[in-house]
């Protein structure tokens, strides 16, 4: 028999309809469970509709948990018949205990002291640290104990024996106040070479920032970060790269002020004429070299000289810097506190502060160094801020990226800045003249000082000479006075029979000696010497071979 089509598929599908119907669904929660609940040393038996979970059931017992309170099996879990359900009671206990820092002992080496005569500089005290623990307890019993926190109270001071290492050297008065890092403390020479006396002796001045204000009455530094404590959480593992502090020079006993600003590697400064307010620049660690990656930032600080912060503002926000800008941007201010230069791998240039802008006065030939830094020019104002003095990457013939060129030279920027109706400075009161090349091939790191006002408003500028220019990254340098112009150049220290100096700026002395004359202060070998910039006559000061590289400031 034929069947329509139409009809075979009709008897297919309720065919098909009645097998659904013969497949048994799900089964529904219907019907009460027994439960038991434990907790706080107590059985309960509990019925409770099928399908309840484990924190319904503990709320239907009356039960109340805290916040550190945890169910077994998990609060999200359904129960079956028979099911039980454990509360476990847990909390904290947190206890605080004080321990005893002992202090460093520091053995100085001093050409002041007849040879192994020792002499106590400064006695040593203990500081202490307080140290707050967590304990966990899960139903009375300990189940673990660790240190939450820690927290210097107070801070170690190192006993400095000095020790005479050979014959003194002959004192000369000097005018002004010289600081100096040595051993990784800083020391004060004023009045005369033989008078010194330490100002900070923690022992962990890292040198990225060490400078006098204006007035010569306040050192900023930087210290580095100390050692996680045994047993530190893991929070304290990813310490900060150093932390910024100043301390007051004229004061008696004074205590060093921390300004509780972190990871300062290229910039921090004295506003002119301002007082306690400085300027700088952070960056952020990084475990990767270099170390940290550069915000590029400027922030202004003002502190009372207890230590209080009286204002904090941002002037520049977090940028990418430029070319090379993950190593950092570095700035600088005209004597008079008027203008404010910055400098990075790929031009130079001033900011305003008022606007929060960069005004950019000349570009720079990046310099490709192949590795993980990135050079970044000294700047150096002329003491009446008619001039800017920098180093410039000059190209070389032959070479497939300009970028490896290994010449550098010294140039000047003239500058005519004159404020405005308000007494600001900004690009529409700025005039510049055309960039001056003043000395070809002096080196990467010539560092251009000028000297402060001489007679009829001169000047003279130092700066570091390569003696051999095409390998300036690695070499060592002659340091060089010349007119303001370029012209007069001669070369003052050390003697060409002698080993050369290492990278550094130099620094003027803040008036002439009793001869006339401006000195240089100097580091060679790891000692402070003095140079006479007009007759390279030269004092050596110290004898113990500890003086940090960019650690001397003189005011």
């Amino acid at each position: 028999m034929c069947i329509p089509r139409a009809a075979a598929w009709v008897r297919l599908l309720l065919f098909v309809l009645i097998l659904a119907g013969c497949t048994p669904s799900p089964p529904t929660p219907q019907g009460n469970i027994q439960v038991s609940i434990s907790a706080d040393g107590q059985q309960t038996s509990l019925e409770v509709p099928a399908g309840t979970s484990a924190q319904a059931a503990i709320e239907k017992a009356g039960l109340t948990l805290n916040s550190l309170d945890r169910l077994d099996p998990p609060s999200y879990s359904i129960l079956e018949n028979g099911a039980q359900v454990t509360v476990v009671r847990v909390r904290e206990v947190f206890s605080v205990k004080e321990t005893v820092i002992p202090f460093e002992r520091q053995t100085v080496r001093n050409e002041n002291l007849p040879e192994g005569q020792t002499l106590l500089v400064q006695p040593g005290v203990p500081g202490t640290r307080q140290i707050t623990y967590r304990q966990l307890l899960e139903n009375d019993q300990e189940v673990s104990n660790v240190t939450f926190k820690t927290e210097t109270l107070t801070e170690p001071l190192a006993e400095i024996v000095m020790v005479g290492v050979q014959k003194p050297f002959t004192p000369i008065p000097i005018p002004g106040r010289l600081v100096y890092l040595s051993g990784s403390n800083a020391w004060l020479m004023e009045g005369t070479t033989g008078s010194r006396r330490p100002l900070v002796t923690t022992g962990d001045l890292d040198g990225f920032i060490f400078s006098l204000s204006p007035k010569g009455d306040w050192l900023l530094y930087t210290r580095r970060e100390p050692e996680p404590a045994p047993g530190a959480p893991a929070s304290d593992q990813a310490a900060n790269i150093n932390s910024l502090w100043a301390i007051d020079i004229g004061a008696e006993n004074a205590r060093p002020v921390n300004l509780r600003v972190n990871n300062v590697k290229h910039f921090a400064a004295w506003v002119p004429g301002r007082g306690l307010t400085i300027l700088y620049s952070t960056v952020e660690p990084r475990s990767t070299a270099p170390g940290w990656q550069a915000n590029n930032d400027l922030q202004l600080l003002s502190f009372a000289a207890s230590g209080a912060i009286v204002n904090q503002e941002e002037i520049l926000p977090t940028n990418a810097g430029g070319v090379y800008g993950w190593w950092g941007t570095s700035f600088a201010y005209s004597p008079d506190g008027a203008l404010l230069a910055y400098a990075r791998p790929d031009g130079v240039g001033l900011v305003d502060i008022e606007k929060g802008q960069l005004l950019s006065l000349s570009d720079t030939l990046p310099f490709q160094t192949g590795s993980d830094w990135a050079w970044v020019t000294g700047l150096g104002w002329a003491p009446n801020r008619r001039a800017l003095y920098f180093s410039t990457h000059a190209s070389k013939d032959g070479l497939e990226s300009q970028e490896a060129s290994p010449l550098f030279d010294l140039a000047a920027l003239p500058l005519n800045a004159e404020p405005d109706a308000n007494g600001d400075f900004s690009s529409e009161t700025l005039g510049t003249g055309p960039l001056i090349n003043l000395v070809p091939q002096a080196g990467m790191f010539a560092y251009p000082v000028p000297s402060p006002l001489l007679e009829e408003q001169g000047y003279r500028v130092a700066y570091l000479h390569a003696i051999f220019p095409e390998q300036s990254d690695s070499k060592r340098y002659r340091l060089t006075v010349m007119d303001r112009d370029g012209s007069n150049r001669k070369t003052v220290f050390p003697p060409e029979d002698y080993q050369g100096l290492d990278p550094q700026r130099v620094v003027w002395s803040p008036k002439p000696f009793q001869n006339g004359d401006l000195w240089l202060a100097v580091n060679y070998q790891g000692n402070l010497w003095l140079v006479d910039a007009e007759t390279g006559q030269v004092q050596q000061v110290t004898g113990d071979g500890l003086i940090s590289r960019f650690g001397i400031d003189w005011r």
